[in-house]
């Protein structure tokens, strides 16, 4: 019978939330792989174990980022109404910033040269606006949205304004006197609009 995993995936998973929160606290720079292993009350061999160094780490906490945003996203099925589809994506987008604001800024709120990334964007980030992109197909088949612009350039616009109004909201730089939550709904809406046939 073999030794038990000590260094299994809730640990790792742990480790990736410490780092999230690290950064998100105290910047890139400020993250060592000592100081998480003791905010997560483990061993630097732990973190060594699971990440190889900080590289290692930085890269694992992307592709976390980007999974768990992806698999966020991935709830939202797909109806015979793609522009209401297109809205409840804009709702998950923002759920998941609320929900998780430390991994949403590894993906968002830095630069992937300062994250230094084994390798550029990860397939899973790549995949992140293939839902997006894909209501607006449909909803161009259907008649919901204009043919005269490419799918992709549509979602993009409508991405930037979920994303505009989300890192407002978590920054908390939204001008006295108005609401994200109370107008979220209503400027997706409104983009939509601006896309109609």
């Amino acid at each position: 019978m073999g030794r038990p995993k000590i260094h299994d995936e809730a640990l790792r998973r742990a480790l990736l939330d410490r780092a999230a929160a690290l950064v998100f606290n105290n910047g890139v720079r400020a993250l060592s792989l000592r100081r998480l292993a003791s905010a997560a009350g483990t061993s630097t061999t732990a973190v060594y174990s699971l990440f190889g160094n900080k590289a290692g780490l930085l890269d694992g906490l992307y592709h976390e980022a980007a999974r768990r945003f992806g698999a966020r996203l991935a709830t939202v099925e797909s109806t015979t109404d793609p522009a209401g589809d297109v809205v409840r994506l804009g709702i998950a987008y923002r759920d998941y910033a609320l929900t998780d604001p430390h991994l949403y800024s590894i993906m968002f709120e830095h630069r992937v040269e300062e994250l230094d990334l084994a390798d550029q964007p990860s397939e899973e980030a790549a995949h992140t606006i293939r839902p997006l992109v894909d209501a607006v197909r449909r909803g161009q088949e259907t008649g919901q949205f204009t043919a005269g612009a490419s799918p992709e350039r549509i979602a993009l616009s409508c991405w930037a304004i979920a994303h505009g109004l989300v890192s407002l909201e978590l920054t908390g730089n939204v001008p006295p006197g108005l609401d994200i939550a109370d107008s979220y709904e209503d400027a997706l809406r409104a983009i939509i609009t601006g896309w109609r046939s």
